[in-house]
């Protein structure tokens, strides 16, 4: 019995370490765009000890990783998730954005280091991130993926 718990995981770590390369890639990609995106330097901010630009860059990193996992968690393969990480992943920069420009005036209170204005922006990105997670695990997704982009359906 042992063995064969062994080789099932040998025979799926390859596939486990693409899919972990691609999830990380990805999000390490939209991080990058975050920052250049973002109208304040929010990492410069959090290197001059400004923890609401640390509070505030806490709730990107959340959002963007909630959505990924949702769709790592329910991906079929690389594929699936290559495809369905990068349409969560720009609707939620996209998000980000809109978020920035409704409650325009707190990246300006994150820079002087108000910490109520981070904790709002932290909490509407990561609301977003929430929303937008359990969209992408909605069944007729699944059923979409099943008949699409899974190889041998359809």
């Amino acid at each position: 019995m042992e063995l064969s718990a062994v080789q099932a995981f040998l025979s799926g770590f390859d596939d486990f370490l693409i899919q972990l390369g691609a999830a990380l890639g990805m999000f390490s990609a939209a991080l990058v765009i975050y920052v250049l995106l973002t109208p304040h330097k929010e990492l410069a901010l959090i290197r001059e000890g400004n923890p609401s630009a640390a509070v505030a860059f806490g709730g990107v990193v959340l959002g963007l990783a909630i959505p990924l996992s949702s769709c790592l968690a329910h991906a079929f393969g690389v594929l699936d998730l290559v495809v369905w990480g990068v349409v969560i992943l720009l609707i939620q920069l996209i998000a980000f954005r809109v978020v920035d420009m409704v409650l325009h005036g707190l990246p300006r209170r994150i820079a002087e280091g108000d910490v109520a204005a981070a904790l709002m922006v932290f909490s509407v990105k990561v609301g977003v991130a929430i929303i937008l997670s359990g969209a992408v695990t909605d069944p007729s997704l699944s059923l979409f993926r099943t008949t699409a982009l899974a190889p041998g359906f359809g």
